[in-house]
């Protein structure tokens, strides 16, 4: 199994909770769904702002780089109400997703709860969690959950995941299983797992995101979470 680990990496014997991000973990990174969301961003920029794709590629990513979100950007910077937004860039084809029951299987055989911590809509959750046939639960993980539609609420609910995390994670009992690096989880005393696209040992995104992949809040590396989970379990 390719996994590599942090030095005195923290193991998973005592985890009650497990928490997955969606997005290219829950789903494999060469099925592009991302790259669709993405684009359609790109698209909702360019149309509310009336710029230029260009200028919209570069406010997106600016915006993500400083808010954690575009839509926090967009939000803090445009006063944009997010419930159009979260609608119209998570409005993509789903039909690449494969059915993946092994995976459905080994989320399964975890013991504890099971959530899931998405900057997308519930629809898009469901979408993906369907092709791998388990009902691992839909909790308030998901960062833009419409309980309110004011834009403080959105803020505070969207600060990515620190604030996620803190409010539904009270015991050090957890795991996190993710894609992008973050000392979040781990400062909130986690295991954590980095996912990569499967085959490949670097993750391709930009060299600010990269920054600090081999520190020690990083557990775990594996490019295989099927197999990752299974050997969890085996191990328990």
């Amino acid at each position: 199994m390719p996994t590599v680990s942090a030095q005195a990496p923290r193991g998973f014997g005592n985890v009650e909770t497990w928490v997955f991000d969606l997005d290219n973990t829950l789903y494999p990174h060469h099925l592009n769904l991302w790259q669709q969301v993405d684009e359609r961003i790109r698209a909702y920029v360019s149309d509310f702002l009336k710029v230029s794709k260009d200028e919209a590629f570069r406010l997106q990513k600016n915006y993500y780089k400083r808010y954690g979100t575009t839509m926090r950007g967009m939000m803090t910077e445009h006063g944009m109400s997010p419930d159009a937004y979260l609608d119209f860039v998570h409005r993509i084809d789903h039909s690449p997703l494969e059915p993946n029951p092994a995976l459905g299987a080994a989320l399964e055989k975890l013991p504890g709860r099971k959530l899931i911590l998405t900057n997308g809509t519930r629809k898009h959750a469901n979408a993906v969690m369907r092709s791998s046939r388990s009902t691992i639960t839909l909790k308030t993980c998901s960062t833009s959950q419409r309980q309110t539609s004011t834009p403080n609420r959105y803020r505070r609910s969207t600060s990515a995941s620190s604030r996620a995390m803190a409010s539904i994670l009270q015991r050090p009992q957890c795991s996190r299983i993710w894609r992008a690096t973050s000392e979040t989880p781990h400062a909130l005393r986690m295991t954590t797992v980095l996912v990569v696209p499967e085959g490949q040992r670097e993750v391709f995104r930009e060299d600010w995101e990269l920054e600090g992949r081999d520190a020690p809040y990083v557990d775990h590396l594996t490019d295989d979470l099927n197999r990752f989970l299974e050997e969890i379990m085996r191990r328990r």
